[in-house]
Parts: structure tokens; C-alpha cells; sequence
């Protein structure tokens, strides 16, 4: 019982070191005062104001949905016909070429950058929505990967075969019959390809011009050169929007598990 204790305490503490610098930007950006102060000096909805009012911000924010939401349907097309052929076909390697998938999310992100940095500055992608789409795509699709390999590993193949033996041909039998159940998997892959995007930085600050900025590489120029507060409201809005998507990706995984059982 002490020792239950004792990793419960420990554990509430870990919650606390990782969640309470996050939570403080919250009160910050009711801040009235034109800094950032905390704890904060009166309340204000000037910030959320200014966000809502700004023509800036508000471009940045329609180009973070623009990409993401662009990446999300490129990266879940993409990921759920890797997922499929990765499933069906058996061959010398494949666990090599499994894995070789997977190394966006082992590769540190700075390392990627630079390569698509100078990649992208041959091919004039730089600050183009095509650029975007495809280096976030880089780091979106194992996500997708990831969560439609686990839900077709929960589909029983004799399903696909007596569709097949019935006249169905392949693509119908996929619509009709895998897809629907793997579609809480790529439901998930799909939210948190979306997650990823919006929230991408370093990818962003490499590729971004003038012309396409991301809320971001918007938040980031903001604190290190204006030190505008309007950026905590802006960060505000980004974390609660991230927590909902996960919530719900979180949902759809675990809607997948009890479809799987």
C-alpha cells in the first residue's frame, strides 16, 4: 500500500511538471498589461481581440488549416495504400522496408529540414503550398501508417475472400469491406496527420517565405522579434484545438480496439 502510494505521488508529479508549464499560458493571455506578466496583471480579452481583428495572424491561421488540412488527405491516401500493400505482399526484407517507413519519427527533425531545405530550393518549392504539403506529408504519414497497420491487423482476411468468391472485385471489396472496418484507424492516422502539420515548426521555419507562413512560424518571429502577447491567446486557441483533435483520434482508437475484439 506505502509503495502505491508513493508511485502515485511520484506520477502526480510528473503530470504536474509536464502539464503546469503549458496550463500557465492560459491566465497569461488574459493579461491586461501590454507584456508578459505572470501571474497576470487584471483581466483582458484584448488579446483574443487583437488575434480575431488581426489580418496577420488571421493569414497565418487560414495557411496552418490550408496545409494541414491538404497534408491530412495526402498523407491518409498515401499511408492507408502503403498500410495495404505492406499487409498483403510478403517478400525478403519487408520488415527492412517497414521500419524504413517509420524513420521520420526516429530522424531528428533539423536533420530533415535542411535536406528538404535544399531540395526544395532546387526544385523553387520553397514557400509554395505543394512544398508544405509534401515535408509535412514526410512526417504525417508514419502516423497514418502506424494506427491503419494495427486496425488491419484486427481484419479477418476470410472476410476479403468470400466477397471475392461472391464476384466481388478488388476495389469493391476494399470499399465495401475493408475500409469500413479500418476506418476508425484511419480515422486516427488521419487526425493526427492533421495534429502534426498544424503544429509543425521546424519543417515550417525551413521552407516558409513571406508570401506562406504558418500560425507556427507566425508565433515563433512574434516572441523572439515583436514580443506581442497576442501570442499567448494564439497559443491558447492552437493547444485547445490539438487537444480536441487528439481527444478524438484518441476516441477513434479505442473505437478501433473494441470493433478489433
Amino acid at each position: 500500500m506505502m509503495l502505491r502510494r508513493v508511485l502515485g505521488a511520484i506520477a502526480i508529479l510528473i503530470i504536474a511538471w509536464l502539464v503546469l508549464p503549458t496550463l500557465v499560458i492560459i491566465p497569461m493571455s488574459f493579461n491586461s498589461a501590454s507584456s508578459f506578466n505572470f501571474p497576470p496583471k487584471g483581466f483582458s480579452l484584448r488579446w483574443y481581440e487583437n488575434f480575431f481583428t488581426d489580418a496577420s495572424w488571421l493569414r497565418a491561421l487560414g495557411a496552418s488549416l490550408q496545409v494541414a488540412i491538404v497534408t491530412m488527405i495526402v498523407a491518409t491516401t498515401v499511408g492507408v495504400m502503403a498500410s495495404i500493400g505492406l499487409s498483403k505482399v510478403r517478400f525478403r526484407g519487408k520488415a527492412l522496408l517497414e521500419n524504413f517507413f517509420l524513420t521520420p519519427l526516429i530522424v531528428p527533425g533539423i536533420v530533415i529540414a535542411v535536406g528538404l531545405y535544399s531540395l526544395f530550393l532546387r526544385f523553387n518549392l520553397l514557400g509554395t503550398l505543394p512544398g508544405f504539403v509534401l515535408a509535412h506529408t514526410v512526417v504525417a504519414l508514419p502516423l497514418v501508417i502506424i494506427n491503419v497497420m494495427a486496425s488491419l491487423q484486427g481484419v479477418d482476411p476470410r472476410l476479403e475472400e468470400a466477397s471475392a468468391s461472391l464476384g466481388a472485385g478488388r476495389l469493391q471489396t476494399f470499399f465495401s469491406i475493408t475500409l469500413p472496418l479500418i476506418m476508425p484507424g484511419v480515422t486516427a492516422g488521419a487526425l493526427f496527420a492533421f495534429v502534426t502539420s498544424f503544429d509543425e515548426i521546424i519543417l515550417s521555419l525551413f521552407i516558409q517565405s513571406p508570401q506562406l507562413q504558418t500560425l507556427p512560424v507566425k508565433i515563433y518571429y512574434s516572441v523572439t522579434q515583436t514580443n506581442d502577447p497576442t501570442v499567448a491567446a494564439v497559443a491558447v486557441i492552437a493547444m485547445f484545438t490539438s487537444v480536441i483533435i487528439m481527444l478524438s483520434a484518441q476516441f477513434a482508437s479505442r473505437k478501433r480496439k473494441s470493433v478489433s475484439a
